[in-house]
C-alpha cells in the first residue's frame, strides 16, 4: 500500500522520498516512482523498528529537502494472537505499529513547518473498530495510532497542518497474496482473488463487507493522496474508512 502511495503521489507531479529497510527494493521503487512523474525520487534505506535510524533517514531527508508538505506513516506490525504474544513481543508490535509513527512524526514535523502548507495522514485498520483475537497487539497498536492521529488534529490545527487517518480494510496487496497463497490454496481458494480472499476473511475473521470482495492498493492509494493534497482543506482529524462497506461508523 505504502508503494501504492508513492505512486499516486508522485502521479500529482510530486517529488516523492520513501523509506524502507532494503535498498535493493527501494531502488526498484524509485524507478517506479520517476516513471510515475515524480520530478525526483528518494530510496532512504530505515528499520521503522530503530530509533536511531528512523532518526539517520529524517537527517537524511532534511539535509537534502529541508522541507516538507506531505508526511504519510504506513507502517504496520505482523499479526498475533495473546497466548502467542510475551512482553517482548507486544513491544516490538507497539514500537512498530505505534512508536514508529510518532518518532517520525516528530522529526518530520520541522521540515512540515518549512513548507507553505502541509499534511498528515497515517494508515491505521479497520480492526480497531471489529476486533480479532488473531489480531490482538496489532489492532492495539494501531487503535493508539488513531487516537495520536486526531491528537495531532487538534494540536497542529492552529499552524494550518491536517492530520487524518486512513483505515483500509481487507487487501489484496503482493505480501498478502504470498503470506497466505497456501493457506487459501488449502481451501480451493486463490488469494490473489479478492472475492476468495474477502470469503476467506468472512470465515476466519468474521469481518465481511458490503461490496463482498476486497480491496487493492489503489483504492487506498486515491483516498490517502487526496486526503495529503492541497485539494483537502477543510478535513481534519478524520478517520476514513476505506473498506468496502462495513457496519460500524
Amino acid at each position: 500500500m505504502g508503494l501504492a502511495i508513492a505512486e499516486c503521489i508522485a502521479a500529482e507531479g510530486a517529488s516523492v522520498a520513501i523509506m524502507a529497510r532494503r535498498q535493493s527494493a527501494l531502488n526498484a521503487a524509485v524507478a517506479r516512482l520517476r516513471a510515475a512523474g515524480a520530478p525526483e525520487a528518494l530510496g532512504i534505506s530505515v528499520d521503522m523498528s530503530d530509533p536511531d535510524s528512523i532518526a539517520a533517514g529524517f537527517a537524511t531527508l532534511a539535509k537534502k529537502w529541508g522541507a516538507l508538505n506531505v508526511f504519510v506513516h504506513t507502517v504496520g506490525p505482523r499479526p498475533g494472537a495473546f497466548d502467542d504474544l510475551d512482553d517482548v513481543g507486544w513491544q516490538a508490535t507497539i514500537d512498530l505499529g505505534t512508536m514508529s509513527a510518532v518518532r517520525s512524526v516528530r522529526l518530520a514535523l520541522p521540515m512540515l513547518r518549512a513548507a507553505s502548507w502541509a499534511r498528515i495522514v497515517t494508515l491505521s485498520a479497520h480492526s480497531i473498530q471489529r476486533q480479532s483475537p488473531g489480531l490482538v497487539a496489532y489492532t492495539a497498536s494501531k487503535a493508539a495510532l488513531s487516537s495520536l492521529t486526531k491528537n495531532l488534529a487538534k494540536s497542529l490545527a492552529p499552524e494550518g497542518i491536517l492530520v487524518n487517518c486512513v483505515c483500509p480494510g481487507t487487501i489484496v496487496t503482493a505480501s498478502f497474496t504470498e503470506d497466505l497463497r497456501e493457506t487459501l490454496a488449502a481451501e480451493g481458494l486463490n488469494a490473489a482473488d479478492p472475492r476468495d480472499v474477502m470469503h476467506w476473511v468472512e470465515q476466519h475473521f468474521h469481518h465481511p463487507c458490503d461490496l463482498g470482495r476486497a480491496g487493492f492498493p489503489d483504492e487506498i492509494a486515491s483516498v490517502t493522496t487526496y486526503l495529503a493534497s492541497q485539494r483537502n482543506g477543510y478535513v481534519t482529524g478524520a478517520t476514513v474508512n476505506v473498506d468496502g462497506g462495513s457496519d460500524f461508523i
